[in-house]
This record gives C-alpha cells, structure tokens and sequence, in this order.
C-alpha cells in the first residue's frame, strides 16, 4: 500500500506533521510496549470465575480509565475551537521583526479557541458574560499567543484582585445558583466596591453583550503590547480582531429562549458554518502609537479598564483570519 502524502506546507506545518498519528501496520500495545492480542477478555479464576487482579492489561485499562476526566479549567472550561490561517496583508517590517507580521507571502497556521468564562463546561454558550477569543500562532520562529476576550477592556487593574473577581461571579457559595451568570449578588458586591470595573459592567450588561455568533464577534488582546523591530525602536499597539461578518448580538429574551431549546448554538453555528464552507475570517487591526507618545494621553496606557478611543489613534487593518 503507498505511503499516505501530505501536501507540503511551510516550514512550521511540516513541523507539525511529526505531531499527526498514523496507526498504518501499527500493533495494539499496553502503555509500557507490550503487545497485546485481546483487550476484550479479562483473565478469570476458572471459565466463569471472577477477574484477576494478575491481569496487568486488566489493570492498566481500568487505571486509564479511572484517570480520563480531567478537572475542568476554572474560568473559561466552555469553549469551541478551530484550526485555521492567517496571512498579513501588509509588510509591518517598521513596526516588528516578527517573521509572520512582515512576511506577505506567508500564511500561518493558527487555532483559536472561544469561550465563556463563569459557567462550567456544560452551560449554555448565550450567558450574559464575557467571551474570551484566544489565538494560538504557529509561527516558524516559535509559538505567539494573543489570548484576548470580545471587550476591550477589563474589570480591574491589578492581577492581583482576579481570584476576588471570579470567587464573586462564580454561583453563590450556599445554593450553587445561579449558573453562568454574571448578574447576582455576590458579583455586584464585588463591582460595587471596585470603582474601577465600571467601564467593564457597562460592556457586560449592555444589548452587545451577547453575541449572535461566534463569526460575529469582535476580539480584543485588552492590555497594550509593544511591538519592537529590527533596529530596536519600540512602538505600543492595540490588538483587534473585526469580523468581516460585522458584530451582531442578541437580546437578553432572546438569548433566554435559544438558551432552553439549544444551549449548544454558538458551536453548533461555528462547526455548521465550517462544514459547509462558509469560512469565518476577521481582519487583523492595530493602534498604534509610537513609544515617545507614551505619555500624550490623559490616561494611562497601561491600563487595561481603558480604551485608546479611536478618533484619537485610529484602527489599521492589517492581515486577515480564516478558519
């Protein structure tokens, strides 16, 4: 039988390919190498006595079993992912040496996962929450992860207040209630007194809030990053990710209603979408503001309950997603 071809892609797809199994002419094996002729029978004390704890496979089989679920994450455990591409549509060799930022011709493999972030991984996909939009870059100089959520700012200031932040989302301590919902008590004595997420409350309880699909839905990287090139000059930027689909949401009834008949929607819409070839894609944006104007503003640029408005720093669209 011929060997199975792949078609050749750039240097980091073909790295990838070490990482693809194939089990052609491979054996059945236990976990230590030994191989095995029958996982389906158990070694018995007599023809219809009891299962043998001498049985290793038994052993190491029931052991594998015991230890396949791991525990959910603790934020974020609802997620839908996607393999796909991007291509930069512009050479931003001024801005950055990042091969994959400059090189034109170049399409980089990515993954991008999407995700609520209170509810537990078998809540609904339509909560009123945020939505967190994490790309993975498979970049031929290493992997870049612009992990970001589809609000361009944030609860608070400092890291140190996000366990108080997410122990206060989380459902209330004595009944578990309620589910994937921001909107309770202990959540609003957290907001209450932190001035600060203000900003934030009036992204998350808004109409935008919840998006009609994960292919309508604007991503952010939130903190300001620094791109630096090859002569070592340094300019701050703003990550967006703008759906070429434009951003569309759905009301807090309406969200309701598709929450008791399919909880599984936003999956649903994003593996249908794909599967019939109706490929999503967003345009890579960018603020950018050159280091010496780091202090030109009023506020703070470090500051992630803020946005660079864009009438002051504009947004340049600069290479395109696809999935």
């Amino acid at each position: 039988m011929p060997d199975k071809q792949t078609p050749k892609g750039n240097k980091k797809t073909d790295s990838l390919e070490q990482h693809v199994e194939d089990s052609q002419g491979q054996f059945l094996t236990t976990n230590q190498g030994v191989k095995v002729n029958d996982d389906q029978n158990s070694l018995k004390a007599g023809e219809r006595g009891p299962s043998l704890l001498e049985d290793f496979i038994l052993r190491e089989k029931i052991t594998h079993f015991d230890h396949e679920r791991i525990p959910e994450r603790v934020v974020h455990a609802r997620g839908s992912g996607a393999h796909g591409v991007f291509r930069v549509a512009e050479d931003l060799s001024k801005l950055t040496k990042a091969k994959f930022l400059t090189d034109t011709s170049a399409e980089t493999p990515v993954f991008v996962r999407f995700s609520t972030v209170a509810g537990s991984r078998g809540s609904t996909d339509l909560a009123r929450d945020v939505r967190g939009f994490a790309v993975k870059f498979y970049t031929e100089e290493g992997n870049f992860d612009l992990v970001g959520n589809n609000m361009p700012v944030f609860f608070i200031q400092d890291a140190i207040k996000f366990p108080d932040l997410i122990h206060a989302v989380k459902p209330e301590p004595y009944n578990e209630i309620p589910q994937a919902a921001s909107a309770h008590d202990t959540f609003w004595d957290f907001i209450s007194n932190t001035p600060e997420s203000a900003h934030m409350i009036m992204w998350l309880m808004s109409d935008r809030a919840i998006p009609r699909s994960y292919r309508m839905m604007e991503g952010f990287g939130v903190h300001t990053f620094r791109l630096v090139n090859a002569e070592g000059r340094s300019s701050f930027v703003k990550f967006h990710w703008k759906p070429l689909l434009g951003v569309h949401s759905v009301a807090w009834d309406e969200a309701q209603n598709i929450s008791g008949k399919d909880p599984d929607f936003h999956r649903r819409d994003l593996w249908e979408a794909i599967e019939n070839g109706d490929f999503p894609q967003w345009q890579l944006a960018l603020q950018i503001v050159p280091e010496e104007d780091e202090h030109k503003f009023e506020f703070d640029l470090l500051d992630p309950t803020k946005i660079i408005p864009e009438e002051i720093v504009p947004v340049r669209r600069v290479g395109t997603l696809t999935l």
